[in-house]
């Protein structure tokens, strides 16, 4: 019997379904994102700044549950990491034009984050879904809290090392998952289209 809350009733939206409430929170959250990075660039390190990105930031979690709740679809599978990327990318080339980070990690951050989702689209027109590992999910937590340090206001003027040591950290965590997608790739073809399907 599902419970009172409908967790675990049979989901309302199929694999193929577009318009459903999580597709619709992760489109809000990449139209958004603009505006942060307008922040950023405008405003700098502000508590406004901040709020703004927090909020839109904890929107993942909010597609998320709706997901768990009506069904996941393969479009939310590719919306869910553009929207991430949108953000990530779009704050920390703000901050790289502001001066607050080096361009050498965000090139390697974007470099990794471009080619994955190339292999998402790719693999997606082939009819296979990707989805998030947990540790890349991790990935994209410091990343944003990398952002996030850096536009905090007391951090961002009194120790912004903190921000600069978690983009490092991001770095690391950016190019291992990179590396564990693509090392991964030809077994995920294999399980979801069959054998044929990694040659």
């Amino acid at each position: 019997m599902a419970d009172p809350d409908g967790e675990d009733a049979p989901p309302v939206f199929g694999p193929t379904a577009l318009a459903t409430p999580a597709n619709l929170v992760t489109v809000a959250r990449i139209a958004a994102s603009p505006v942060f990075i307008v922040m950023i660039v405008s405003w700098g390190a502000r508590w406004a700044t901040f709020v703004v990105g927090f909020a839109i930031a904890m929107t993942d979690y909010l597609d998320g549950w709706l997901a768990r709740r009506h069904g996941t679809t393969r479009a939310g599978a590719f919306l869910d990491p553009l929207a991430d990327k949108v953000l990530v990318l779009g704050g920390m080339a703000a901050l790289v034009w502001n001066g607050q980070f080096h361009a050498v990690p965000v090139i390697v951050i974007a470099a990794r984050e471009l080619l994955i989702s190339a292999y998402r689209s790719r693999a997606g027109r082939q009819g296979i879904t990707v989805p998030a590992t947990k540790l890349a999910k991790w990935k994209t937590f410091v990343q944003l809290w990398a952002i996030g340090f850096a536009v905090m206001p007391p951090l961002a003027t009194n120790a912004h090392w903190v921000a600069t040591l978690t983009l490092w950290l991001a770095v690391a965590l950016t190019v291992w998952t990179g590396w564990s997608y693509l090392r991964s790739a030809r077994g995920v073809a294999a399980d979801q289209l069959g054998d044929g399907a990694s040659d």
